[in-house]
Formats: C-alpha cells, sequence, structure tokens
C-alpha cells in the first residue's frame, strides 16, 4: 500500500531515536498487507532485517496457545469451565479449593492467583509435566477467580500440559501439527532449535543512551515459558495469526483454524484489569482488550531479554498491526509507530496515559496505600514523603546486572482517582507507568496492579 510506505522514513526516524537495531512493521488493512523492515538483525554481524527475519514473540505466545486450545474446546474434548483435574487428577495446590476448582478459563484470563515457583524444570520436552508437579506447595496471591493476575509462565504451562494428555503430543507438535502447518506457516516455531539462526534476529539491551544497544547475554527465555513466551516467527506470519481473530477462524489459505464461535468466546469472555490504562481495560481468553476512543481493539504484547512484539486488531476497521523489535522495550516506540499509521488510515489513535487529578493530593489519605505489596520475585513499597506517595521498587539482582541498574528504585505515585496512580518517569530510558492500589479492608489497600502483575500487600511498611 504506497500510502504506508509513505511513512517508511518517519517510521525509521522514531526507530533510530530509540536506538532499535532493527524492526519489521506489518499492517494487514482491508486484506491488503503491507511490510516494512528497518536495521540489522544484528549489530555485530550488520546483517539488514529482511521480511523473513525470525523474531522473538514473548508473551505474544499465549495469543497462538490459546488459539490452540480453543481447536480441542471446539472438538468437545476439553471444556473451558471444567476442572483442570479433569485431565489431570494428580493436580494439587496448596489451596485444596484452587487443587479442585481450577479450570482452563481461570488460566486463559489470568484469574487462577497462583504464585509462580521460581524452581527450574529442565529443558526437555516433559517441562510442563513438571512444571504441574512442582507446584503442590505453591500458594494463592488473590482467591480463584477474584481478580486479574498476570502469569508469565506458569498459568499457560499447565494449559499446554492439560493439550499433552488430550492429544497424546509434546505441546511443541501440537502447535506445529494444529496451528502452523495448517495455516501454512514454514518460519514459525515454539522452540529455538527449529530457528535457522541465519534468519533469526539477535536481541538487544540498552543500559544508557551514551552506550547505545549492546547484544543481549539471554538469547533465549528457558523452556519453561514455552506456551506463554517462547514462539518466534516474522512480521508475516504474525500478521497470519491476527487474520485468524479478524475472519473468525479463517486463516488466509482459507483454512479454518477454530470455528466463529471460539473467537467469539475469546473476544467476548473477558476479566477488568485493576490497573486498565497501560495495557488495556479488560483480559480476554489470550486476548487483551482495549477501548481506544470507542474503537473495541484487540492484541497481545510480548518481551523477551532484547526482543520485543506487539500485535492489534481493530475489527470494526478491517485492520491488523505488528511490530516486532530487537531492541528497545519502550511503549511509546509501539505508540508512536503505530499512532502514524493509524493517522495516515484515517482511524482512531491510541490513548494517552490520563494525566494527574491535583485536587486529589490533598483529599487521599496517604495511610491507606503504605505498605509492602510483593510477589516471588518482585518487591514494592508504597511509604509516604513530604506529603505524598512515593513507589519503591526492590530491582531483581540479575536485571540490575544486566541492565546495570541501582538495586532500588523509587518514583513518585500521582494521584489519578483514589485507586490509581501515575508512576511518572525520571530516567531517558524509562516510562511513565500507571498502578492501581485498590481492595480496601481495615483501612488498608490489599493489592497494587501494575504492568498486568498483582502483588497482594504483605504488612505495613514505615513512612
Amino acid at each position: 500500500m504506497t500510502r504506508l510506505r509513505n511513512l517508511s522514513t518517519p517510521i525509521a526516524e522514531i526507530l533510530a531515536a530509540y536506538q532499535a537495531p532493527g524492526a519489521a512493521v506489518g499492517v494487514m488493512h482491508r486484506g491488503v498487507v503491507t511490510e516494512l523492515v528497518y536495521g540489522v538483525k544484528d549489530i555485530v554481524t550488520g546483517e539488514p532485517v529482511a521480511s523473513d527475519t525470525v523474531f522473538q514473540c514473548g508473551s505474544l505466545t499465549k495469543s497462538w496457545t490459546a488459539l490452540a486450545f480453543m481447536q480441542f474446546v471446539d472438538e468437545g474434548r476439553a471444556a473451558l469451565d471444567e476442572p483442570v483435574r479433569s485431565h489431570l487428577p494428580q493436580f494439587k495446590v496448596a489451596d485444596p479449593g484452587v487443587s479442585a476448582q481450577l479450570t482452563p478459563r481461570h488460566l486463559l484470563n489470568h484469574t487462577n492467583g497462583i504464585e509462580e515457583v521460581a524452581e527450574d524444570p529442565g529443558e526437555d520436552e516433559g517441562v510442563y509435566l513438571r512444571m504441574v508437579d512442582e507446584i503442590v506447595d505453591a500458594h494463592q496471591l488473590s482467591p480463584l477467580g477474584s481478580v486479574h493476575g498476570y502469569s508469565a509462565a506458569l498459568g499457560y504451562a499447565i494449559l499446554a500440559r492439560i493439550m499433552e494428555v488430550v492429544d497424546g503430543k509434546p505441546w511443541d507438535a501440537i502447535m506445529a501439527d494444529r496451528i502452523f502447518a495448517p495455516m501454512g506457516l514454514v518460519s514459525t516455531n515454539t522452540w529455538r532449535g527449529g530457528v535457522d539462526p541465519a534468519r533469526a534476529a539477535r536481541g538487544h539491551l540498552v543500559r544508557s543512551l551514551e552506550e547505545g544497544p549492546i547484544p543481549t547475554p539471554v538469547d533465549y527465555l528457558p523452556r519453561a515459558f514455552g506456551p506463554g513466551g517462547n514462539i518466534t516467527s516474522t512480521v508475516g506470519e504474525v500478521l497470519a495469526l491476527a487474520h485468524v481473530y479478524l475472519n473468525a477462524g479463517l486463516a488466509r489459505n482459507g483454512r479454518r483454524i477454530v470455528s466463529g464461535e471460539a473467537v467469539r468466546e475469546m473476544m467476548t469472555s473477558r476479566v477488568p484489569i485493576p490497573d486498565p490504562y497501560l495495557l488495556g481495560q479488560e483480559w480476554a481468553l489470550g486476548l487483551v482488550v482495549s477501548d481506544w476512543h470507542g474503537r473495541t481493539v484487540y492484541g497481545h504484547d510480548g518481551s523477551t531479554i532484547g526482543q520485543n512484539a506487539r500485535m492489534r486488531v481493530l475489527p470494526e476497521d478491517d485492520l491488523a498491526l505488528v511490530l516486532l523489535t530487537n531492541g528497545d522495550s519502550r511503549d511509546s516506540l509501539y505508540r508512536r509507530i503505530f499512532d502514524l499509521i493509524l493517522t495516515e488510515l484515517g482511524t482512531v489513535t491510541i490513548p494517552p496515559l490520563p494525566v494527574p487529578d491535583p485536587a486529589l493530593f490533598v483529599s487521599l489519605d496517604p495511610a491507606r496505600y503504605v505498605g509492602v505489596y510483593e510477589r516471588p520475585g518482585t518487591r514494592f513499597e508504597v511509604i509516604t514523603e513530604h506529603g505524598g506517595l512515593r513507589l519503591t521498587l526492590d530491582v531483581d539482582p540479575i536485571q540490575a546486572a544486566l541492565l546495570d541498574l541501582p538495586d532500588r528504585i523509587s518514583r513518585d505515585l500521582l494521584p489519578i482517582s483514589d485507586t490509581h496512580f501515575l508512576i511518572p518517569a525520571n530516567d531517558p530510558l524509562e516510562e511513565s507507568q500507571t498502578a492501581a492500589i485498590f481492595d480496601f479492608h481495615d483501612g488498608h489497600a490489599q493489592y497494587l496492579h501494575t504492568n498486568g502483575r498483582l502483588h497482594p500487600r504483605r504488612h505495613r511498611a514505615g513512612g
């Protein structure tokens, strides 16, 4: 589409401003596909990105895995609201009620509330069996079905194990046989062993603007992330996934991947996201749902250690947008590029983050929010300071070492409402974010939700 190719230069300028080594942009509008590629796959080799360059999809993988699970639902071999124990009779976590009542719907929409255990289950095809076996003592971060809290790996690993038991094949083979082959995809894989190294983009990190991008020291996520984070693909083949969602389960080659009823269920079965500003207002089944100035938008994001993926589907416009990069992960990069395209196509743009309400500074009671909120591997502390609220994050030691960060990062909490806050950035490599602090009991908030993750309150902090 000529009018989109005219955007090639301004998109390149945005990527350069963010020091992104390479990227692929895909647009499918009313059936017409446009692909634009930029930069290099690897700053060491200098090889250019091509339309067949393979990028890591990160958590966008979940939109692929959810589609596969819905095939089993279509076939009557699995159900969204049956207990997981229907297929995994030995399934057990610390809470007996959760052990008996957990369903695939809880896993697909991230309302299972089960804490993620940190043990390494290995790198072979038996990993999802072991992950299920190893969570017998896993506690609840929240009651089953009560509130959204993103599960990076565990929830979709349990779904993968259900599919393995039902189909008698490893998850990797299920995805290849049921999704990739019928869709006619030849460059999409679940495991790094299937990727042609000559076509693979290498991830990059930016520790400082002066240093610029450096190759990531962690080339791939562990296999435990497989069903939730390890698919690799090209920009055209991610657009092929978007086509299935835009066309009620039909692939571009005319093959039916899932029923129209399955796609409608995936899009309409939703739970609210406590922090609705950063990712979207609701979480559906393998999809995030956003409201862009009255347009309903579906999609998913994904990040690995040095690569990032964005997919957005706008059914009312018969439009899908994809951005794959091997560098900077800042949210404003995708927003600026997508907004350029959306404006050119004459449709809605992405709503900005909300502005804090100065009147709330004097009316809020800081004591209601003060406390420590944590989940395995992440700890936030909210304190009062100079009459306002401040949020401190204990940085993961591995992340701190990779990105040359301090052990603790503190930011202001500026109220948007009595439960939502803006977290303004004060570093050029950071972005402003939002957080929800909510569910008050005995005068204190019980949860902090930011970037999709739920952190229960553990105890009161000083301040």
